[in-house]
């Protein structure tokens, strides 16, 4: 059950924004064999300026329609599931109409005893889900 929060700059149309959040999700489906409705994306836009997002030395420049994407997910998949998966959000993405130097991901690692779906509950701790598989 990933948790991917995604940064836009403002003025996408709705329509755009929702294409790239289920751009990404697919590529997590595909790539994680996760259930459909594990589908948790927050989507923020941000004023102009508000997003950096510069090339950190690897010689190529961003546009103002950088997509910044952090994915919070259970530790365990290996660094070729991982790179799977940034490849497929990149292809996705591009579908979607954003430029591969666009796409900037943000891969965090947790444990099942991390995530609470609500209730105030660990629900994977207390047995009420069962922790996926990788």
């Amino acid at each position: 059950m990933p948790l991917v929060r995604i940064d836009v700059a403002a003025g996408r149309t709705p329509e755009q924004l929702a294409r790239i959040s289920r751009a990404v999700h697919e590529a997590i489906l595909a790539e994680y064999r996760i259930p459909e409705r594990d589908y948790f994306h927050i989507v923020t836009e941000h004023a102009p300026g508000q997003i950096v997002a510069q090339d950190a030395g690897l010689g190529f420049e961003r546009s103002s329609g950088v997509v910044m994407i952090q994915i919070f997910t259970q530790g365990g998949r290996s660094q070729e599931a991982k790179e799977a998966l940034f490849a497929a959000v990149a292809r996705n993405l591009g579908d979607a109409g954003v430029a591969g130097e666009d796409v900037f991901i943000g891969y965090v690692e947790n444990t099942a005893g991390d995530w609470s779906f609500g209730f105030g509950r660990a629900q994977y701790v207390t047995g009420e889900l069962a922790v996926p598989a990788r």
